[in-house]
């Protein structure tokens, strides 16, 4: 199981909107993408993953210049064996 300091989770509308988060936060911080989940109704949440500040600076520039309608975002410092555990089996 990877070890992660802190995840940062943007949950927005449709695929399109998604890798455009995506790529605005790469570009923000030192994170690495960890996967992206979607449900019923266009929503796409997208998982990243990098230490405390880092993802909370990724997380805040969308959250502050928003590409797109974000639908919720959060950071997850520390986060819990079981968390790690979906984010990793999202990915299959």
């Amino acid at each position: 199981m990877k070890n992660m300091e802190a995840v940062g989770l943007v949950e927005v509308l449709g695929s399109a909107s998604a890798i455009v988060v995506v790529d605005q936060m790469l570009k923000t911080s030192a994170v690495t993408y960890e996967t992206w989940n979607t449900r019923c109704g266009g929503h796409a949440t997208v998982f990243l993953a990098g230490g405390v500040s880092e993802v909370s600076a990724a997380v805040e520039s969308v959250k502050g210049n928003p590409p797109c309608e974000i639908v919720a975002a959060a950071v997850i410092s520390n986060p819990s064996e079981e968390t790690v555990r979906l984010i990793e089996e999202s990915r299959k």
